[in-house]
């Protein structure tokens, strides 16, 4: 049977719906479930970016993947003083995020397309429209996978760093002691060594989700009790529950 887990502290936005499955696992199961961004999103000065030589009037289409890359994309259009044209074509990593440019756009007087939730789903609608030049306005941290779609689907694209992921400040955190700390990226794992040194493990449990977050923690020393997804716990939530009850 694994050892009790009744506090969890989960590195990342508390959910602003409350019908998170973290909620329903905090009930079910008794627990104490507090969350915590280890790491944030801040934009890069229009100062900085203009080191980067990007001209947005030389671009036709706009890639994307996520709503940080919209909010971002549309204040430095408006400090660079860049009229974004209509004639501007939308291709968006789901439709969620799609509709997120109502905050920007007329939506409906737009050339909005969106994939299903992969960028696998996107290069197949890109593709279609080859002849774009692509605006990719993404982080300093990105998914090696995207340029490599890009790249093998001979797209005409310009990577463009509007934001960057930093380490948030958890010093306050310093004295509280959870059983459990979930992971959901390196970056996470990163923040904690950053904000804490001397960090030891002990009676903590770690989770972390996806592989190379469960590398990075292998990386800095740690051990992990719980990794998600896998076939019998799909989510974190699911493999929380399973090493709880001790399966």
């Amino acid at each position: 049977m694994a050892q009790t887990v009744k506090t969890i502290l989960i590195s990342q936005p508390k959910p602003t719906t409350e019908k998170s499955p973290y909620f329903d696992l905090a009930e079910r199961q008794k627990l104490t479930i507090d969350f915590r961004p280890f790491i944030h999103v801040e934009g890069i000065e229009s100062q900085e970016f203009r080191q980067q030589r990007i001209d947005f009037a030389e671009h036709t289409a706009l890639i994307v993947t996520s709503r940080n890359a919209i909010d971002h994309f549309f204040r430095l259009a408006e400090e660079l003083r860049f009229e974004v044209p209509d004639t501007m074509k939308y291709f968006c990593i789901s439709e969620a995020t799609a509709y997120y440019l109502q905050k920007y756009v007329v939506y409906r007087k737009r050339k909005i397309f969106f994939g299903k939730q992969s960028f696998q789903d996107l290069m197949e609608l890109i593709k279609k429209h080859k002849n774009e030049k692509f605006l990719l306005p993404c982080s300093d941290l990105m998914k090696p996978s995207i340029p490599k779609f890009l790249e093998e689907g001979k797209i005409d694209y310009t990577r463009a760093t509007m934001y960057r992921t930093v380490c948030s400040d958890l010093s306050d955190l310093s004295d509280v002691k959870y059983n459990l700390l979930v992971f959901y990226s390196p970056s996470g794992i990163e923040s904690l060594f950053k904000n804490f040194p001397d960090f030891q493990q002990g009676e903590t449990r770690i989770a972390t989700f996806g592989p190379t977050t469960a590398k990075a923690a292998a990386e800095a020393n740690l051990r992990v009790d719980i990794s998600a997804p896998t076939p019998k716990a799909p989510s974190m939530t699911m493999a929380i529950e399973h090493y709880i009850q001790g399966k």
